[in-house]
């Protein structure tokens, strides 16, 4: 008996069936040639762990047979006379055998891979004779049925359509790989067609992929148009594709080539839903995991979006026993994904005069409920909803009583108070006043609520307790309990407020906020209820602008499971979501955690922030500096200290007239001016928006004109010249730059062809959304253009970008030297926030900065990266800084790869045997060692929340008023955000870890990318960076240098203080009359948003301390003493006015505003008033047990979030 060894590294879905092949013929073998065959299968997606040990069998082979596929480990592999190399691409071909070998596996089945092995057999010099058969051929695409267990292939529709009857209203294509037919691994596949039989008729198609002409291949797309049309018309309403690679793949000289399958699905017009198969999960290992699909997502959700595809509802997982796999489905998701695609058909299908929509607004309970509805990135909610209600009448839609404007759409919601109860707003007064859409009865909640998973129910039910205390509860005059849904109804059409998320009652404090000490609090039993009320009263959900609470809730990332809240709540309902084309990275949360389409709207204009006011000013300023006469620069010392106190720009007029009374005008000039010029330059360098997009519109006239200006000048720079091209070219006049007029040209056309109604519309019936990119239009990214189309992110293995290399580096220096210059020696640790945005806007340019930071450069393939190097001691020049960052949630959700080459990093650069005065990572290491800490736990320095949360926490404290002093807000940041991430390591609690590296804390860092979005622009920013700031001082004990960093230009990168940065935005925004001016325009939705602004400023105030008392005089004389801005606030949202003054006084109250007793007496005295006119609103009706105005400090949250961390 001749005993022979093969080792092989196969493609993975190939393994089981080459061992079932090479099982198989053990007894043939040794019965028919005295042949002892001994085969070691290895898969190409575990050989990393167990390359050792592959490498050993290799050398103890008599034959090596290797798929090559696309990966950096094959350089290492060494291959050795007896070495056979196959796979997709020729070029790695050694062999003469290799092309019959790889035809085997290309055919594939049983049959193929037994008579592989036998040729490889044949062809060697260890055994002689062996009869083997030509490779077997089965078709590469086909319509597949399987009938009785018997499985028939049909090579065209028209053959298949004769023996499958067709009894069904709707009909569901499915395209599926090949390889799960060759491969006998068709369990998912075949539930999955027998669940959709059971409401559709089925075309169920399979498909090689890559269009390979030699093959016979026609490729994913061909097979679409073949076998999806007939007559050249769809035959199918939906399709399911389940391919994780581009319809329009071709194969040309062996290299794989993306075409546009794009224009494939925009030919088929149906939407295309793409369920998940986890290729390296087994069940129990999913359901376990939180995180979902973890380092997937890249290639298995991410890449696929570029095609428009919806709905990443996982449906199956691999079951493994070493290198052997097999997909297993599961079928509560298969089930939901079937009953997701019904609801989608019998929309399409209904008459538009029964369709019933459900507008979902939003609204930021934190920052005051009732002033914060239809709260927005940028986008005017309530005039885009009458946009939207008057082209839906006009297309047939039952729609009454539409309001005449935006404003009175808002004036109905606040006076019929169709919103949840809060400070100024009780349960009693919305039944009252009209505001109850519907009242649920008790016993209606219980049923619905007990249908739900035993883990939900039990966390619902320990978190909100029963209705008694889980708000919005009503009691009819027989007692009854009944759950409130509030909402405005216009004919088919209902107006909603999305739920408070997770606190309950007429109050805003710690006592009522429970996701404050529990960051995984469940949704309340109203919020649940209202979803549930939507699903069975709406054919459609619209969610409406950037963003709500729904796709936040806890749960996996992606590829959620029945029990996770988003999946819930959303049930089988058809999604959409209008969201803002600059928001990647929120829109993307929205998509594979709500299963929303998105209907992308155009960006905001921006606009130069310098107002005309300050003309005079400037121009005084720069005649001064140029001035040389000593008599004519004394005359305009005081012509500019005049204009100052007429424009009062920074809020100077109370210096000066302070130096007046003083009597020191001249001596303290140089001071004050130098201030004034610093004032008037961040005007110049900024840029504002101008008011808020509105749905459906686009820019006109002299706005398109900037519109196209604020694109272009990212990269041709501010000029009168390129504003007048553009002019020009509008007009329909020639200028000489060829290529900037086609440009102009095109941005135009774009601008022009945008349908963002028409696609909503277009989704309403069921049809394809085309996909575009997203990203900030700013930085010149044409393409985003036209909206209206369903964006997508972008491919995360590019990340960071040679590009955005360069630019990190450029800050990594930047904020050293700056550090240099102000301390004399090198930070040791950098605590940084990396946000998503950073990703997704500017190609992980932070991320850049982090790597450069530690001494370390990526190494790029192809344009991917796949790794890091370390850059030299000597060649870097300088020590090595350490990092501490604390990630999105977005990031780490969506970014794992990120995170992990950043984790890798670390590592590396710690374990390298430097000096620690050289190599700061490996002396806080060492140190972190010394303390009791593992090597893997001292090297921890990715921190975020808990998995499957989002938010952190000290932004709750604040805006509930929930805290005393400083070591409150401590404790909410690290109990909220000390869990680690890495590299095999997914959420673990590391308090220990993250408090030893938050005091080595030298510097915290972020960065501005755009003038869209800022420090003042989001909550997150003082919740995450002041909450840090905060910590880090807390910890340590010092004060600690907070630096921003600035690639607004990049011609012009910059790192500068925090303080400086905050002053830049208030200055080009929140004070300016420009700015402010096209805000009120919009109403009551523009107050809101300037009120959410400066709680904002009292966020980083109380983190931080970083905000001037000048600001807060600024706001105060602004928006408080200005009557002309106060009674506008006070008729357009007095709800709002009164927000900001009762954070006035607590800013006071807190000593974070050094102000005289005469403005405090002032202030005091306006809030009654507000308050008495929000009384007032009432006429006669009970107010209930509501908090009003008052500030409530309540601190049981700390001891519950302290308890609530041990126990997790």
């Amino acid at each position: 008996m001749k005993s022979i060894k093969i080792t092989t590294l196969m493609w993975a879905s190939y393994c089981s069936i080459l061992d079932r092949a090479y099982k198989s013929l053990k007894k043939f073998l040794r019965d028919n040639y005295n042949v002892d065959l001994q085969m070691k299968i290895y898969s190409t997606r575990d050989i990393e762990e167990k390359f050792e040990r592959f490498l050993r069998d290799t050398k103890e082979s008599h034959l090596v047979l290797i798929y090559r596929i696309s990966s950096e480990i094959y350089d290492r592999i060494p291959i050795l006379e007896n070495s056979i190399v196959i796979g997709q691409d020729p070029q790695y071909w050694n062999s003469k055998l290799s092309p019959k070998a790889y035809l085997y596996t290309v055919y594939g089945g049983i049959e193929n891979f037994k008579n592989l092995i036998l040729y490889l057999l044949a062809n060697s010099s260890v055994v002689e004779s062996i009869e083997y058969s030509e490779p077997l051929k089965f078709p590469f695409q086909g319509i597949y049925l399987k009938e009785d267990g018997n499985i028939k292939i049909y090579e065209n529709l028209q053959d298949f359509l004769k023996d499958k009857e067709f009894n069904k209203k709707y009909t569901v294509g499915v395209l599926f790989s090949r390889h799960y037919l060759i491969n006998e691994d068709m369990e998912v596949i075949d539930m999955l067609i027998d669940k959709l039989e059971e409401h559709f008729n089925v075309i169920p198609v399979f498909t090689y992929g890559a269009k390979d002409e030699d093959l016979g291949a026609w490729g994913s797309g061909e097979c679409v148009m073949r076998y999806f049309f007939k007559d050249n018309k769809p035959v199918i309403d939906a399709l399911i594709n389940l391919l994780s690679f581009p319809l329009g793949t071709t194969k040309e000289g062996g290299a794989l080539k993306k075409m546009d399958g794009v224009d494939i699905l925009k030919k088929l017009d149906v939407p295309v839903f793409h369920p998940v198969v986890s290729y390296y999960k087994s069940y129990e290992e999913w359901e376990r995991d939180k995180n979902g699909l973890s380092f997937e997502i890249g290639w298995n959700v991410a890449l696929p979006e570029l095609e428009g595809v919806i709905e990443p509802i996982i449906v199956g997982t691999t079951e493994k026993v070493g290198c052997l796999e097999k997909k297993k489905p599961i079928e509560d998701r298969i089930d939901k994904l079937v009953r997701r695609i019904k609801r989608w058909t019998e929309l399409k299908y209904k008459d538009r005069s029964d369709r019933k929509v459900i507008f979902i607004l939003h609204s930021n309970a934190c920052a005051s409920l009732e002033a914060t509805v239809g709260s927005a990135a940028h986008l005017d909610t309530f005039q885009s909803l009458i946009n939207i209600m008057r082209r839906l009448k006009e297309n047939g839609y039952t729609v009454e009583n539409i309001p005449e404007s935006g404003d009175q759409l808002a004036k109905m919601i606040l006076e019929k108070k169709a919103i949840s109860e809060f400070r100024w707003t009780s349960v009693e007064e919305i039944v009252s006043k009209g505001g109850a859409l519907y009242l649920m009865d008790e016993s209606e909640y219980w049923k619905y609520f007990n249908s739900l998973p035993e883990e939900v129910k039990r966390k619902v039910l320990e978190t909100w307790k029963d209705l008694n205390t889980g708000g919005m509860v009503y009691r009819d005059r027989d007692g009854r309990k009944k759950i409130v849904i509030t909402g405005l109804r216009f004919g088919n059409i209902y107006v909603a407020v999305q739920p408070k998320r997770g606190c309950v009652g007429a109050r805003c404090d710690g006592s009522v906020c429970k996701i404050l000490h529990d960051p995984e609090c469940p949704p309340t039993h109203h919020y649940i209820a209202t979803y549930r009320y939507f699903n069975e009263i709406g054919d459609v959900i619209v969610h409406v602008g950037t963003h709500g609470s729904l796709e936040f809730l806890p749960g996996k990332n992606v590829g959620l499971s029945g029990k996770c809240y988003p999946d819930i709540l959303i049930d089988d309902i058809p999604h959409i979501y209008i969201y803002n084309s600059d928001n990647p990275p929120e829109g993307t949360v929205a998509k594979r955690r709500s299963y929303s389409t998105l209907i992308d709207h155009m960006q905001v204009l921006m606009i130069d922030a310098f107002p005309s006011e300050l003309e005079k000013l400037s121009n005084y300023v720069e005649e001064y500096l140029k001035e040389m006469d000593i008599s004519r620069r004394h005359q305009l010392e005081h012509l500019i200290l005049e204009e100052v106190k007429r424009v009062n720009i920074i809020n100077l007029s109370k210096r000066v007239k302070e130096m007046e009374k003083k009597g020191t005008l001249h001596e303290e000039f140089k001071e004050i001016f130098q201030d004034i010029r610093n004032a008037l330059e961040i005007l110049k360098s900024s840029k504002c928006n101008d008011g808020m997009h509105v749905f459906g519109t686009i820019p006109e006239g002299e706005r398109r004109v900037e519109y196209i200006y604020s694109i272009l000048e990212f990269k041709h720079g501010r000029s009168k010249r390129l504003r007048k091209d553009i002019e020009d070219v509008i007009s329909g006049r020639n200028i000489e730059d060829r290529e900037l007029k086609e440009k102009i040209l095109d941005i135009n056309k774009r601008i022009e062809d945008s349908r963002e109604i028409d696609s909503l519309l277009r989704v309403f019936d069921g049809r394809y959304i085309e996909p575009g990119p997203s990203g900030l239009i700013t930085r010149g990214k044409i393409d985003i253009l036209p909206t209206g189309r369903n964006f997508y992110s972008l491919d995360p293995y590019t990340i960071p970008t040679e590009a955005s290399y360069r630019v990190g580096c450029i800050l990594a220096e930047k904020l050293i030297h700056k550090y240099l210059e102000e301390e004399g020696r090198y930070p040791e640790n950098v605590a940084i926030y990396w946000m998503c945005s950073d990703i997704m806007w500017s190609d992980g340019e932070v991320m850049a900065q982090i790597l450069y930071l530690l001494g370390v450069k990526p190494r790029w393939r192809k344009g991917k990266v796949v790794g890091v190097d370390i850059i030299p001691l000597e060649e870097l020049k300088r020590p090595r800084i350490d990092v501490t960052l604390r990630v999105s949630g977005i990031l780490r959700d969506n970014f794992p790869n990120c995170m992990d080459i950043v984790d890798e990093a670390i590592v590396k650069v710690a374990k390298l045997e430097e000096p620690p005065e050289m190599n700061f990572v490996r002396k806080h290491v060492l140190e972190g060692i010394k303390e009791g800490l593992s090597f893997r736990e001292a090297t921890y320095r990715i921190f975020s929340s808990k998995p499957g949360t989002y938010g952190n926490g000290v932004k709750y404290a604040i805006y509930a008023s929930a805290w005393e002093n400083e070591e409150d807000l401590k404790d909410a940041f690290v109990l909220w955000n000390s869990y680690a991430y890495g590299k095999g390591v997914y959420g673990e609690k590391a308090k220990r870890s993250f408090e030893m590296l938050l005091k080595t804390v030298d510097v915290t860092y972020n960065k501005v990318v755009s003038d869209e979005y800022d420090l003042l622009g989001c909550c997150c920013y003082f919740g995450v960076h002041g909450g840090l700031i905060n910590a880090v001082k807390v910890i340590s004990g010092k004060d600690v240098k907070s630096y921003y960093g600035d690639t607004r230009r990049l011609e012009n990168i910059t790192v500068r203080t925090l303080k400086e940065e905050i002053e830049r935005v208030t200055l080009s925004k929140l004070l300016n009359p420009k700015w402010i001016e096209s805000m009120e325009r919009h109403g009551y939705k523009g107050v809101g948003d300037i009120s959410k602004r400066i709680g904002r400023v009292f966020g980083w105030s109380a983190t931080t301390k970083e905000v001037d008392s000048w600001i807060f005089d600024g706001i105060y004389s602004t928006f408080i003493k200005d009557e002309k801005n106060r009674e506008f606030f006070k008729r357009n949202n007095p709800y709002a006015l009164e927000e900001i003054g009762r954070r006035l006084l607590e800013a006071y109250q807190r000593g974070l505003w050094n102000t005289d007793e005469e403005t405090v007496e002032d202030l005091k005295r306006i809030y009654m008033e507000v308050e008495g006119y929000i009384e007032d609103t009432y006429d006669g009706i009970d107010m209930g047990d509501i908090q009003g105005g008052s500030i409530d400090i309540s601190m049981e949250w700390k001891e519950k979030l302290i308890a609530s961390y041990k126990n997790r």
